[in-house]
């Protein structure tokens, strides 16, 4: 089933409402655990690589993993976010870049191709580690809106 085609009800049915995957960005180095069914078989590949681009749509909100794989061949794959293929997704590493997409890597090659790493402090990826993918704002309450 196409991801545009989802509605509340077969969300419901599926089971994928809640996304509780940590808040990533482009430029991120992210390890997507993905189940994988091989005739009666499951079992779990991951794969890693940087976080391209993002395209936020709602249910059908998607994001793109690039990755070089063997023989310096580059992989990229676009995950739905909300696919219930995706078991997990681990932030290896975050990234600092100063576009919305980073399409320019796919003709940069070797060094050139690498994304800055974001230094953080210890309070800072704690905090990042607690934060959650589209999370929604906290309800304000009634003294703060009166303010």
């Amino acid at each position: 089933m196409k991801a545009k085609g989802y509605t509340k009800e077969t969300i419901l049915d599926i089971g994928i409402e809640k996304r509780n995957f940590p808040r990533f960005e482009i430029g991120d180095s992210v390890a997507v655990s993905l189940r994988v069914k091989e005739g009666n078989k499951e079992r779990i590949q991951i794969f890693q690589g940087d976080v391209i681009a993002i395209q936020k749509t709602g249910i059908a909100t998607t994001f793109t993993v690039r990755k070089i794989g063997a023989n310096s061949v580059a992989v990229e794959k676009i995950f739905p976010f909300y696919s219930p293929v995706i078991t997990d997704i681990k932030v290896v590493r975050y990234g600092t870049v100063r576009r919305a997409k980073i399409y320019y890597v796919r003709d940069k090659v070797g060094k050139a191709a690498r994304v800055k790493e974001k230094v953080l402090t210890r309070d800072q990826k704690e905090a990042k580690k607690d934060q959650i993918m589209f999370e929604k704002p906290s309800a304000r309450t009634t003294s703060e809106t009166a303010k």
